[in-house]
Parts: structure tokens; sequence; C-alpha cells
């Protein structure tokens, strides 16, 4: 088995392993940290240390989701060294009393994609765990040192941000 032969400290296999999960693993950094350069140091950061932690994989979930893991709390230990603060998106009033709209506009993924980009990073990071990994807002809570509440409404406010500018996007292309 491929992860047998890492443990061993086979390069090969283990570059084996990075080919697998590299593009997948470096599209959530690109999610989290919202930049290509940011994402590629996380990516090899978070490869390193999985590698170096090899040992402690149990085979109790699958490779992917245990890599996966990593992954996050690489790019969030790295977003807090920089000290980044959730930031609430400018104006966040007027979004609280915004009702959830009925029948969302249909949009391309790339086009959501770019509009998450153009979030605040904590909002940002939150709606990425969220909707894109499938975190829970406890396990957001958890990872990201804040409370379930503001997990949910930095989901809350960032999807209705990232209406708001596809709606506005799709406006200016009229």
């Amino acid at each position: 088995m491929l992860i047998e032969a890492c443990k061993k400290g086979d390069n090969k296999a283990r570059h084996q392993l990075y080919q697998l999960y590299a593009r997948a693993m470096f599209n959530v950094c690109c999610r989290m940290t919202g930049n290509q350069a940011d994402a590629e140091d996380m990516l090899q950061e978070a490869f390193t240390l999985a590698f170096m932690k090899l040992d402690t994989f149990r085979f109790e979930s699958n490779f992917g989701s245990w890599l996966k893991r990593i992954v996050v709390n690489t790019c969030i230990n790295a977003l807090k060294k920089r000290r980044v603060e959730l930031a609430f998106c400018e104006n966040m009033s007027r979004y609280d009393t915004m009702e959830e709209e009925e029948t969302p506009p249909e949009f391309t993924v790339q086009q959501v994609v770019e509009a998450m980009g153009l979030l605040p990073e904590g909002g940002r990071m939150v709606f990425s765990l969220y909707l894109l990994e499938g975190y829970d807002h406890g396990e957001i809570a958890q990872i990201m040192g804040i409370t379930e509440s503001t997990s949910k409404s930095q989901y809350l406010r960032a999807k209705r941000r990232v209406a708001e500018i596809l709606t506005e996007q799709k406006q200016t292309q009229l």
C-alpha cells in the first residue's frame, strides 16, 4: 500500500501520494488564503507536516480527510501568525436586516470563487470552510478560535455579500 511505503521512507511513494492529492489540497489552500503564492507555500508546508506525522495516521478515516484537516489547520495557523482578525464586511448593519433571497440567481463556480476572493479574510475563511469544505459551525468555531454564533453570522454575511457581488457583476454585464 502506498501509505505504508511512505511510512517506510519510500520517496517514490511519497511523490505518488503528493501527485494524488496536491491539486485538491492546493484548491483548499487557495480558497483559504485567497492568493496563489500563499496557497503554494501552505501546500508545501502542509505536505511536509503530513509526511512528518504520517506515523500518526491510523487508517481510521480516509487519507484525504486526514490530509485535508492538516491543510486547513496549516492555513489557519499561518493566517493567525499574521494576526489576522476576523473582519466584518463593510456596512454590516444593512446585511443584518436583509431577508434571504428566495431564488438565488444562477452563476458559475468560477464567478462564485472570484466573488469569494473579494470578501474580507475572516468571512472568506468561514464561507470556504462551511460551504466548500463541509465543516459545521462548531468545527469552524473550534478551528478558528471563535464562537459558533460568530461563525454562523460570518457565514451569513459572507453569503449575502457574495450574492451582492455577483448580482452587481451581472448588472454591469447587461
